[in-house]
């Protein structure tokens, strides 16, 4: 129905600008989160992952390996309905140390013929300290929820590192898990973060200051970094040295790509493309970032996964979880049951094991 009936009417209603009904239903979602009777109807009818989907992964448990990506929920006011939807984990953010606005609407631009979307949001937040604040009052969910951490627009290069500090500082009660986004092409020179030097400043910062935060008789909670797609291979080595390095806690693969390829047609516009057309490249850097890792560190897939057969591919790729955005919007909330449903039937009929603990 979604598909046939819901889709059609909510493109159609926002097709000069689909930010309208992006914001639409995040409020309809957030006064979902503050009615239990409400999240408890829809956990009924949404969720239905199989247990022996849940997996363990950086010290996590996760009750299934579908999580959404960051970027959709960005100032976490709708996590408990998200969770309610059947989520494994929830990626909420980019959350930036300064209050910003992002880049001139419109900034999202729907491509149905190719499953993609064009963002150039320019990651549009609240800030760290008031997310943080509206936090405070709000319960948690049952879920792992991360919070993607970025750069401030207003923040010069040279400072960056001590903008994650901040954020990670001020959110660090509310999540289970970081990920540093070094990777948004909306940012100007934020992919400059994933050079060697600059990175390995960033992620030996941001891991000694989540070990002091968790103080001497805890485990600091995972840091991760998301990296692009457009890394060549030798830039990808160089990553995982760093990560190797550093000690972070596992990769997220990938962020959305600056290329055109595999569109029927490009539609001129600036920003990062996500969806159907960067799966086949999303999944080659999982692979080699598997292959090259051995086990040592963890990596979540994502990038164009839109049923049960995408994520299938990815898992049996080597990525330990899998991350849905655009295929969310395209499919509607049934995604996260669909995939959960094939996978646990896949399982069934190649029985192997699903805790993978790193």
């Amino acid at each position: 129905m979604y598909q046939a009936i819901v889709r059609p009417a909510l493109f159609r209603w926002s097709a000069h600008d689909p930010e309208i009904i992006h914001h639409q239903m995040m409020a309809a979602m957030e006064l979902a989160a503050h009615l239990p009777p409400l999240l408890r109807v829809i956990q009924a009818v949404s969720a239905d992952a199989d247990p022996k989907l849940a997996r363990q992964v950086f010290g996590l448990r996760f009750p299934n390996p579908v999580g959404l990506a960051g970027g959709f929920d960005k100032n976490g006011r709708a996590l408990a309905t998200l969770a309610a939807l059947g989520f494994g984990f929830i990626e909420a953010g980019g959350v930036t140390r300064f209050a910003q606005a992002g880049q001139p609407r419109p900034r999202i631009f729907r491509l149905p013929a190719d499953g993609a979307l064009i963002n150039r949001m320019g990651l549009p937040n609240e800030g760290a300290e008031a997310i943080a604040q509206r936090l405070l009052s709000q319960p948690r969910p049952a879920v792992p929820i991360g919070w993607q951490l970025a750069k401030s627009k207003v923040t010069p290069l040279a400072d960056a590192t001590e903008d994650y500090l901040y954020s990670l500082r001020t959110l660090y009660p509310f999540a289970d898990y970081f990920t540093l986004n070094v990777s948004s092409p909306n940012t100007p020179g934020l992919r400059q973060l994933q050079e060697r030097g600059p990175l390995t400043e960033l992620l030996t910062a941001v891991v000694t200051e989540a070990q002091r935060l968790a103080g001497p008789h805890l485990r600091p909670k995972p840091i991760l970094v998301k990296i692009a797609p457009d890394l060549s291979e030798s830039a990808l080595d160089d990553v995982l040295a760093v990560a190797l390095a550093t000690g972070i806690s596992g990769l997220i693969a990938t962020n959305t790509t600056v290329t055109r390829e595999g569109l029927h047609a490009d539609p001129g516009e600036a920003g990062g493309l996500s969806g159907r057309p960067l799966f086949t490249r999303s999944l080659a850097v999982v692979r080699h970032l598997v292959r090259a890792l051995d086990g040592r560190l963890p990596v979540i897939g994502v990038g164009g996964i839109f049923g049960p057969d995408d994520a299938r591919r990815m898992l049996d790729a080597g990525a330990a979880l899998i991350q849905i955005y655009t295929g969310f919007i395209y499919e509607g909330p049934g995604i996260i049951r669909r995939i959960n449903h094939g996978l646990a039937a896949h399982q069934t009929a190649s029985p192997r094991t699903q805790e993978v603990s790193v």
